[in-house]
């Protein structure tokens, strides 16, 4: 099982990584691993769990900075 608190993820995020998993498993890779894949997925995806509130930026800015 990967480490980690899951419960700060969207549903959204959660179901993503349910069909990553399935697919990962489907070609072939443990459970253990297919679930590790699946969230490092979403994480590189997202950055992470939920991403709300003000002073987000959002995914376009993220390699913005500002001189």
């Amino acid at each position: 099982m990967p480490r980690g608190e899951k419960s700060s993820y969207t549903d959204k995020q959660k179901r993503q990584a349910r069909h990553i998993e399935q697919s990962e498993m489907k070609e072939g890779r443990s459970r253990e691993d297919a679930e590790r894949i699946a969230w490092a997925t979403v994480n590189k995806r997202d950055g992470g769990g939920k991403q709300s509130g003000s002073g987000r930026k959002s995914g376009s800015d993220k390699s913005q900075t500002r001189h």
